[in-house]
Parts: structure tokens; C-alpha cells; sequence
């Protein structure tokens, strides 16, 4: 994708992506100093992000948070692991919006921006311990065809305006 985009942008900058299976909101810059600037918020904290997934079962909890270090072992790539030793600080809020037919719809909110956190705090036992549906990666083997986790909005600071701005994408599932 980003090879199509550099033929019509030149210098275009990737600020925000996504795991190659999850959905949802992509952000580039156009140009070096607004990468820059909507880079510094991403390091500082002061984007938002929400997604939204189902869970391939039921939680109890209606909403929390989940406070668990992941580390990326090189012998097991591309899995990332809770790791209290080597594991860098990785916190997701999480709030349940509905529990049908066995499964959980939940909004995630992570407030770090590890590899995989949302997957690997849903799927550990010490985390909601139920993994997102369709997350082969970390045990959610079913038949369905994608993983279930959209990247549906990220709050920032719009880099000319210097406004408060909310991207949204519904949720495709």
C-alpha cells in the first residue's frame, strides 16, 4: 500500500500502522515536519486510540484495565510474550459494549503501543483470557476468516489547526 501512495506522494511518511491482520485507520504524513509533529504525540501519549473487537468468548469483567510488560522473543517471532523480567510496560483499557451468543464485543484503548498488545492482553490468562476471534497467532483457531480487531478511532492534534480532531471508521464486523 504504501508503494501505491508514494507514486501519487513522493514523500509520504507512515505515523501510524496496524498489525497486517487488523483493521482500521491508517495515518501517513505528507511531508517530514507534520510526520514529525503527529509522531511526537504518538511518543508523548497524546493520541488516542480505540478499537474494537470480538472475543472468542465470554469475560466477566465489564470494563478495567490490563497492566502486562511484552518482550518479543527473537527465537519466537513474530510472537510477543508477557515478560515481568525483559518486557516493556504495555497498558490497554478495555470496556465491554456487549456479550452475544458466547462471544464479547469490546472497545479497546491502549495506552502504550506495544507489537500485538491488544491480542496478547486479551489472550493471557493473567490478562481477559479469552483470545480475540480469529487470532490464529495466539489460540483463537476457528473458521472464521479474519481477525476481529479494528483500529476504529485516533484522536490527535491536527498539525495545521492545532485543533483536537477525532478520525472514525466503523467497525466492519
Amino acid at each position: 500500500m504504501l508503494t501505491r501512495l508514494r507514486a501519487l506522494y513522493p514523500e509520504i511518511y507512515a505515523v501510524h500502522r496496524l498489525d497486517r491482520d487488523t483493521s482500521g485507520i491508517l495515518l501517513f504524513a505528507r511531508d517530514k515536519l507534520t510526520y514529525q509533529y503527529l509522531s511526537q504525540q504518538f511518543e508523548n501519549r497524546q493520541v488516542r486510540k480505540i478499537y474494537e473487537a470480538i472475543l472468542g468468548g465470554k469475560i466477566e469483567l465489564k470494563k478495567g484495565s490490563i497492566d502486562l510488560p511484552l518482550w518479543g522473543d527473537p527465537v519466537d517471532r513474530p510472537r510477543q510474550k508477557v515478560d515481568f523480567n525483559l518486557g516493556k510496560p504495555s497498558l490497554t483499557e478495555f470496556q465491554v459494549l456487549e456479550q452475544i451468543d458466547g462471544y464479547t464485543r469490546i472497545e479497546f484503548k491502549p495506552v502504550t503501543g506495544r507489537t500485538h498488545q491488544l491480542r496478547v492482553h486479551a489472550a493471557d490468562a493473567r490478562g481477559l483470557g479469552v483470545c480475540i476471534l480469529g487470532d490464529r497467532l495466539y489460540g483463537c483457531q476457528t473458521d472464521v476468516k479474519r481477525l476481529h480487531l479494528h483500529a476504529r478511532e485516533l484522536i490527535c492534534t491536527h498539525p495545521s489547526t492545532l485543533e483536537r480532531i477525532s478520525i472514525q471508521t466503523p467497525c466492519p464486523f
